[in-house]
């Protein structure tokens, strides 16, 4: 089958990679409907990850069950399903406090559930997919992808961030993570919603996720911004959603006294010393999102329709034409670029 496979920074090819396979009797076979690249893949692409081998890429995934281990029970072949970018029982007692991620069994998909492919091998599928009701109407499938990983990334962003009722939020980032913690903070009810973005399009699309403000200024400046937008105090609520120094320092300067930083950007090189914590009052929490602790509720919005989180997919690109869709993600001419196997 075709798969992609990034071979150096810079250098995505779509190459033949072997079909996946039940490798344990907890797996399941998915043909996929639809897959995508995603911010994070962009720094190996970059050079900010290593690449010392071929790496398969993809970790989003929406598609139809065609073949299950024998120790499945709850997955069944002609389903369609939705997982997580970790595979974990769902059963484990870090699990069921909401921590998938964390699960103590989890297997991070690798070289054999690769998404950005034909078919991928998921494990433990009984703990990590989730089923729709019947197999969706094409022009679901998008919103579908998108809660594998940005739409799950984004609501517990603004979870750990505790937006709500009353709250104000500030969103730092306007990637697919960003503009869908903007829509995770509408739907949970957060009062005033700022994004913090730069560029036209993605600043359209987030006031239609529900953004009432728009801050164009970085680092310091947007911070100050901020403070001048909230009467000198700051965002009851900020989501940190790019992974850099300045992002974060951002986010946490943003933020008001007693407030709360939900960061799900991944980390590359950020420090903050104690000073900076102890002195504001500013609370932290985050990491890999635990989109699993999520899906059944993001799914049955979206199978509702009263969500339409695949609008984050502003270019679509059959598999072969991957290492396009990488470019334009690099050089920011695409928000996020869906792939159709």
């Amino acid at each position: 089958m075709r798969g992609v496979v990034m071979h150096a920074p810079g250098d995505v090819r779509v190459d033949e990679v072997a079909e996946p396979m039940i490798l344990k009797p907890t797996d399941a076979i998915i043909r996929l409907s639809a897959t995508c690249i995603c911010g994070s893949d962009l720094w190996p692409y970059r050079g900010a990850d290593p690449v010392n081998q071929p790496l398969h890429m993809g970790h989003e995934y929406a598609g139809i069950v065609e073949e299950v281990g024998a120790e499945v029970k709850l997955i069944k072949p002609g389903q369609f399903v939705v997982g997580s970018f970790f595979a974990s029982d769902n059963t484990c007692e870090i699990c069921r406090a909401g921590y998938q991620t964390s699960c103590l069994h989890r297997e991070v998909l690798g070289t054999s559930g690769a998404a950005q492919a034909q078919r991928m091998r998921v494990p433990l599928a009984d703990g990590t997919l989730v089923a729709t009701p019947e197999v969706p109407d094409d022009d679901l499938v998008p919103s579908f992808l998108a809660a594998s990983d940005v739409l799950g990334t984004g609501w517990f962003g603004a979870v750990a961030a505790e937006a709500g009722p009353g709250k104000t939020v500030a969103v730092v980032g306007d990637g697919a993570v960003g503009l869908l913690a903007v829509l995770a903070a509408k739907e949970l009810g957060s009062e005033r919603i700022i994004a913090m973005s730069r560029h036209p399009d993605r600043q359209a699309l987030a006031r239609e996720f529900g953004a009432t403000d728009i801050v164009e200024e970085r680092g310091e400046a947007g911070a100050t911004k901020i403070k001048e937008l909230t009467d000198g105090l700051g965002a009851h609520s900020v989501v940190e959603a790019v992974g850099t120094q300045q992002s974060m320092m951002q986010a946490i300067g943003a933020t008001r006294p007693g407030g709360h930083v939900g960061f799900v950007g991944v980390l590359h090189d950020v420090a903050i010393t104690g000073d900076q914590i102890f002195m504001t009052h500013v609370q932290l929490h985050g990491g890999p999102a635990p989109v699993r602790r999520f899906l059944p509720d993001l799914m049955e919005r979206i199978w509702q329709r009263t969500i339409d989180p695949g609008r984050v997919f502003d270019l679509q690109l059959p598999l072969d034409r991957a290492a396009e869709g990488y470019r334009a993600m690099d050089e920011r001419r695409a928000i996020k670029v869906l792939l159709q196997p």
